[in-house]
């Protein structure tokens, strides 16, 4: 069995394989022509930004980010490639934005007034967002030309890198007609875009389900994200590819989440575990005290119904998790010891804990599961 290794009481595995792997795997279903921006927001969905931007830096073309924070931490980072900020930028922040050669959604005239008001000897590069049906941030079809026939007059302001827009749920295989509504819909503004205004660098439409299922939304970049981290960005998805047997797309999870065993004990027939009494032993019973809790991500849902990996066999949690700590059963599990290594998600001898397993527990999505992994806990790259 082997034990901590990295001399602190959690860490999180990156395995550089992997994510290289997932790389190569969806270079192989596009074209020469498609590029792909990495989707490193959230800190990298919770694998560590600056970990990430670096180790595939040689791999992707570009990293598309939340913010100017994520996009600063980057280029911190001594990464000169292009970088799109997707979400909001606020007002204040555009000329720092602008001097770091960061692309950024623009979709209202309060920016684009600031970006002329500036007087920077470097111009600003938007990409315009489209709204074709997710009702989020966005222009409409004719607000995005208005738009742009009024940024065209400041060419040596603002210069229009980019249109895109997000599908609201290109995830669904048993129905994809709104899907193609809001395909049929941007392909429009496209149309209209390069008829009126002129071609440009970037048009793209695709996150990962997107690029999986339907070639005809690739253009020439693609938005790769949760599949980078070697997940399926839905179950449907996943049937959808594999259902196509030989031909279907490989997929390896990039993450693994560790922790170790704190202390070994038994407790007697009637005790109880943890706060609030919640579970109580019917038998003596060993069990295990792992040394996290819901502030490191390991959701407080867990209690009395997730489980951990040690020694290879299954081990269920028994009562609450507390803030920092919780507790499971090792009754059925020989010679645990303290400091052997726990998996919270990840493989341990043939066994594997996923992340859409825990996320199915939870009722929610395999990324809010790995995206809330406390960023204080280390990354190691393996």
């Amino acid at each position: 069995m082997q034990k901590n290794k990295f001399k602190t009481k959690s860490w999180v595995e990156i395995s550089k394989k992997a994510i290289f792997s997932n790389i190569s795997s969806f270079r192989k279903i596009l074209s020469k022509e498609t590029k792909i921006a990495a989707v490193i927001k959230a800190n990298a969905y919770g694998h560590d930004i600056e970990i990430v931007s670096k180790l595939i830096s040689p791999k992707v073309d570009l990293f598309a980010v939340d913010s100017i924070y994520e996009a600063l931490k980057i280029r911190e980072n001594g990464i000169k490639k292009p970088i799109i900020i997707l979400g909001y930028t606020p007002i204040k922040d555009l000329e720092l934005v602008i001097k770091n050669d960061i692309s950024f959604a623009c979709y209202n005239r309060e920016t684009v007034r600031k970006i002329i008001s500036l007087k920077l000897n470097k111009i600003a590069k938007v990409h315009l967002k489209i709204e074709t049906g997710t009702n989020r941030q966005g222009l409409s079809i004719g607000e995005t030309i208005k738009l742009a026939k009024e940024i065209s007059k400041y060419k040596d302001k603002i210069y229009i890198e980019g249109i895109y827009t997000h599908f609201a749920n290109i995830e669904d295989t048993l129905d994809p007609s709104f899907a193609m509504l809001q395909l049929k819909r941007f392909n429009k503004v496209k149309e209209i875009f390069e008829d009126k205004i002129g071609k440009v660098d970037y048009c793209h439409c695709a996150a990962s389900a997107a690029t999986i299922l339907y070639p005809s939304t690739h253009f020439n970049l693609i938005r790769l994200g949760i599949s980078l981290y070697g997940i399926w960005p839905s179950k449907e998805v996943k049937i959808a590819e594999l259902q196509k047997g030989t031909k279907s797309l490989k997929l390896k999870p990039v993450l693994s989440w560790k922790t170790i065993v704190a202390q070994v004990k038994n407790i007697n027939k009637g005790e109880s575990v943890s706060y609030g009494r919640t579970w109580t032993a019917t038998k003596e019973t060993k069990i295990a005290i792992i040394p996290i809790g819901y502030f490191d991500g390991f959701d407080r849902k867990l209690s009395n119904s997730g489980k951990v990996l040690i020694k290879g066999k299954y081990a269920q949690v028994i009562g609450r998790v507390a803030m920092n700590m919780f507790v499971v059963d090792v009754s059925h599990i020989k010679n645990v010891k303290v400091e052997d290594e726990v998996v919270i998600i990840g493989e341990q001898e043939g066994n594997i804990i996923s992340a859409d397993e825990i996320a199915d527990k939870l009722g929610t999505i395999n990324y809010e599961v790995i995206c809330r992994i406390n960023p204080l806990i280390p990354r190691i790259v393996i």
